[in-house]
């Protein structure tokens, strides 16, 4: 059975090539639901309701879909307790856990600088609001001689 350093070297990894796996892996990560479900599991185990009144805004169907990929991807792992009615905690595996400080950082890095950003939204946003203005030069450069 080939382990995962095997694999590793049959991949020809360049995230710039559009035919490249990591572009999947890129997709995975790069989703806000993904870098606030990560940091909502950093510190155990915890169940599906808890992540849903803790990601104020997800929908049910998100919440689901965004946990099944990191289960598929080998971050997060599922677990089933059999109970009536089943108990069911989402936590992240190790592979998952090699993320935390990289989505923390993310977060962090948004959550310092909303003032920033919400400021250049509402200039970008101002300016895209008024009419164009036409560009002056001069009326015959010299080298423009006919």
């Amino acid at each position: 059975m080939d382990t995962i350093a095997d694999r590793r070297e049959s991949f020809s990894v360049n995230a710039y090539l559009r035919d490249c796996a990591s572009r999947t892996v890129l997709e995975a990560i790069a989703n806000k639901w993904t870098c606030l479900l990560v940091d909502a599991l950093r510190l155990g185990p915890v169940r599906f309701g808890v992540l849903r009144r803790r990601l104020d805004g997800i929908t049910q169907k998100s919440l689901t879909q965004a946990l099944r990929n990191l289960e598929r991807d080998g971050m997060v792992i599922r677990t089933v307790y059999p109970t009536i009615p089943p108990r069911v905690e989402y936590e992240l595996s190790e592979l998952g856990q090699s993320v935390v400080s990289l989505m923390e950082g993310i977060k962090r890095w948004a959550e310092n600088h909303v003032p920033e950003i919400v400021a250049a939204r509402e200039d970008f946003d101002r300016r895209a609001a008024e009419p164009p203005t036409p560009v002056t030069g001069p009326p015959n450069p010299p080298h423009a001689r006919t």
